[in-house]
């Protein structure tokens, strides 16, 4: 069963090209819940296998991601907090969820547009208190690009590095997105670490 869903990651992937990845990964930065690992990896893997450019996978993932978190960034700034709380579930933004990334952007300010793209669950909602609170758009766009590129790159690497052995990208999927993941809390526990040593005592 998970072979045959490898093969066929493997195969859209391949098939779709650049449009596709950037077409999935606009999918995955707007509200709707779409793991971007399923499109990244198997792209680095094709990248390896000389199918595919790798910098041109990661430049189509940052515009999509770029693309899907401008229409959560639009859609806050347009319909409010209010309507988002009241309606959101029917955007699969439930208001649990709402709430920690409103209270994540609230600690840490416009950088959370930056470190928020490397947190599962917070990732894909990040750019709603952006578009709420009225962030410059030059900054957001900054932020938003710098998290969704290492995220990106982490992933297309992972895919691309294993590449070679393709029973180990059919057989160990799960354990490599474990590992993009420990990775990136690696980078967001710097970062927290870093942040408060800057505060004042």
């Amino acid at each position: 069963m998970l072979h045959d869903m490898i093969d066929w990651l493997l195969t859209t992937v391949d098939g779709w090209g650049y449009t596709g990845v950037m077409a999935l990964m606009a999918i995955e930065s707007s509200f709707i819940p779409f793991p971007s690992e399923v499109v990244l990896i198997p792209a680095g893997y094709l990248a390896h296998q000389g199918k595919m450019d790798p910098t041109l996978v990661l430049l189509a993932s940052v515009v999509g991601c770029l693309i899907g978190a401008f229409v959560n960034y639009g859609l806050a700034l347009a319909v409010g907090r209010p309507f988002l709380e009241r309606y959101g579930r029917y955007f699969f933004i439930a208001p649990h969820v709402l709430h920690k990334t409103d209270a994540f952007f609230e600690r840490h300010g416009a950088i959370s547009t930056f470190t928020g793209r490397l947190i599962p669950g917070i990732r894909q909602l990040i750019s709603i208190p952006a578009g709420l609170a009225r962030m410059r758009i030059a900054t957001f766009a900054f932020y938003t690009a710098f998290g969704a590129g290492l995220w990106s790159l982490v992933l297309i690497a992972l895919g691309y590095f294993i590449g070679g052995n393709e029973a180990l990208i059919r057989e160990n999927l799960p354990l490599v997105t474990i590992a993009a993941l420990v990775f990136v809390v690696l980078i967001v526990l710097g970062y927290v670490l870093w942040n408060r040593r800057r505060q004042p005592v």
